[in-house]
């Protein structure tokens, strides 16, 4: 059979195979769900799981402290921290020049954290997840002889429990 032919022969098979209707089993599916007969339900649970963090939002205080007339020291520090842990988290300040005395730390008692004195500071604890914004004022009785500005004497620690 000549080429031009073939190729004719071909065409027309092709275009009226496109005509048939679709025979079963060649490609054709049907799904019958049974939803049309009865009513629909369907339940979806998602859970989110958020790992355990703590965060330091903000640290801010002074860079430097200058020396009162009568050479006490005053400073605010803001401290906001944010955290999931269940049991909560502390925060330990430690005092890092030996020269300073008679350091004194205050918070507001509505802050939600427990103040606690340690040998070389303080311990701020929360026992409950949250977001905490801590206002700490601190207070040195003395600084060094002849000193002016001191540079920032706290270190600041935290700790998840």
């Amino acid at each position: 059979m000549p080429p031009s032919i073939r190729s004719t022969l071909l065409a027309v098979l092709a275009a009226g195979s496109l005509l048939l209707p679709p025979m079963p089993g060649l490609g054709e599916s049907v799904m019958d769900t049974g939803v049309e007969h009865r009513g629909a339900s369907a339940a979806l649970n998602i859970r989110l799981v958020f790992p355990p963090f703590v965060r330091v939002l903000e640290n801010s205080h002074p860079q430097q402290i200058n020396p009162d007339t009568d050479g006490s020291l005053h400073a605010e520090q803001k401290l906001v921290v944010m955290s999931n842990l269940k049991r909560g988290f502390c925060v330990t300040l430690r005092q890092i020049d030996p020269q300073l005395s008679g350091w004194q730390l205050q918070i507001a008692p509505q802050s939600g954290i427990q103040l606690s004195p340690v040998a070389d500071g303080y311990h701020l604890c929360s026992a409950h997840p949250g977001r905490y914004t801590l206002l700490l004022q601190h207070q040195f009785a003395s600084s060094p002889a002849g000193s002016n500005a001191l540079n920032w004497p706290i270190q600041t620690d935290l700790t998840t429990l």
